[in-house]
């Protein structure tokens, strides 16, 4: 049935989620506005199930219930799972059966930021799917109905498929860091039975995060749980991003494991059960992550960052695991194809505890390169991919470059590599130079600058 259109701010509706500032770009307008649009769009493809959930922030209560307004307005069915964790959602919609899912999260981003991670049954939804919401509700051409809704407390339920994969004979010290965010309730029930010994720094859920800012790709994010490990001699520690889809970890000597590195340790074992099977990651991972699935007998396929995209592209070539540099790790062994830093928390327990060696020894096995971290350049988003474009022209003007240009820019030289893209969540290019050496990073690092600084990009203090 036909009423009034409704317009989204021209920045909310991303490649992968819907995402605003509350109170200037999203508003409980907005979350009902995508009710009625996500809803009337799964009713359009004969489904009537949608699942939803809502992270810590502020503004979540609110947003949820508004969109659960759009929702029921249509006619469909929602189930009410709460206050959890993103991946809990996505665990709910696998439970339950249902058609879809909508999380409402701001994930990572900054304390005034909320939004929404949309799902099917089948996969994530993203791109055209996105597109297509803001299209129906520019239209007002809505479903109309009587819904029905249930609240249902599936967090027990969800702990328990969590645990069930755990295998390990050894009992292990960790110290897990929930960040205020959303999966510091269930990380308390899942310690609660898991062996071994735990201990849990800011697992208090608290949208204004006082304690440091969740997200794992930082540093500086991660200096509380590196002094807590030391503090306790603790085996491994493990933090959380706000939602709880991805995951930070350390080894018991301070050190900062990667994501990529991670997905190296991870595919060892995986790949041992699935041999020859496609392990795929983002343009931001080491070389180190494909040279190690090619040395263990996998097939490593990089890919274009986005934990929506990476999972499509997981259902397409069956992929067992995938992950990428900012920590959204997805397991389809054993697990759904869905990105779950709990999941990744228990699976990395278990198989330290498994090899009977520490974490750090299974790290150091790695071949040793010189890389920078994941590195955010400053930019206005009207011009981030603009930038990209330009970068990808100049370098075109040189036949002795290799460049692969399947998200951003990933430049080849023999002193290694280095990338820039523009991130589809925030206004910054995302940027990493990897060398086999320190001097032929510095060099890496130094055409990475001067390309964007011919932009008018400059790089963050200290780069």
């Amino acid at each position: 049935m036909s009423q009034p259109g409704h317009m989204f701010h021209s920045s909310v509706l991303r490649e992968y989620d819907i995402r605003g500032i509350v109170g200037t770009t999203l508003s409980p307008a907005d979350a009902r506005a995508i009710g009625r649009a996500y809803a009337t769009s799964i009713l359009h493809n004969g489904g009537n199930t949608i699942a939803l959930g809502f992270d810590g922030r502020l503004s979540s209560p609110e947003l949820s219930e508004a969109v659960v307004e759009g929702l029921l307005s249509t006619g469909v069915h929602v189930t009410r799972v709460g206050l959890g964790p993103t991946p809990m959602l996505y665990f709910a919609i696998k439970h339950l059966h249902a058609d879809a899912g909508i999380m409402v999260t701001g994930s990572h981003n900054p304390p005034t930021h909320n939004g929404f991670k949309m799902a099917l049954y089948a996969g994530p939804v993203y791109g055209d799917a996105i597109q297509a919401i803001g299209k129906i509700a520019a239209s007002g051409d809505y479903e109309s109905g009587d819904g029905t809704i249930e609240d249902l407390d599936i967090q027990d339920i969800y702990v328990e498929r969590l645990l069930k994969d755990y295998d390990g004979p050894r009992n292990l010290k960790i110290v897990w860091d929930a960040g205020n965010g959303a999966a510091g309730q269930i990380l308390r029930r899942l310690t609660a039975k898991l062996p071994g010994e735990h201990i849990l720094l800011f697992d208090e859920i608290d949208g204004n995060f006082p304690n440091h800012h969740p997200d794992p790709t930082v540093p500086e994010n991660l200096v509380d749980l590196q002094r807590a490990v030391a503090d306790y001699g603790a085996d491994i520690g493990i933090g959380f991003d706000g939602d709880g889809d991805r995951i930070g970890a350390i080894d018991g000597t301070g050190r900062i494991v990667w994501g990529d590195q991670l997905l190296a340790i991870y595919a060892k074992e995986v790949l041992a059960t699935h041999p020859g099977s496609v392990i795929i990651a983002d343009v931001k991972a080491s070389q180190v992550l494909f040279d190690e699935i090619t040395r263990l007998g996998g097939q490593p396929l990089m890919f274009k960052t986005g934990h929506s995209l990476i999972k499509a592209k997981m259902a397409e070539t069956n992929s067992p695991l995938a992950g990428e540099m900012s920590g959204h790790i997805f397991f389809a062994d054993k697990w759904y194809g869905f990105d779950d830093a709990l999941y990744c928390g228990v699976r990395l327990a278990a198989l330290v505890s498994k090899s009977g060696e520490s974490l750090a020894t299974i790290v150091d096995r790695l071949p040793t390169v010189f890389n920078t971290p994941e590195t955010r350049f400053d930019v206005d988003a009207s011009r981030k991919f603009q930038v990209i474009g330009e970068v990808k022209t100049r370098l075109a003007a040189d036949p002795s470059l290799k460049v692969n240009d399947i998200d951003g820019v990933r430049v080849n030289t023999p002193d290694g590599w280095w990338l820039a893209r523009a991130s589809n969540t925030q206004e910054v290019l995302v940027a990493r130079a990897e060398g086999s050496t320190a001097a032929g990073l510095d060099r890496l690092k130094a055409q990475l600058v001067e390309q964007l600084g011919l932009s008018g990009i400059s790089p963050p203090e200290g780069f």
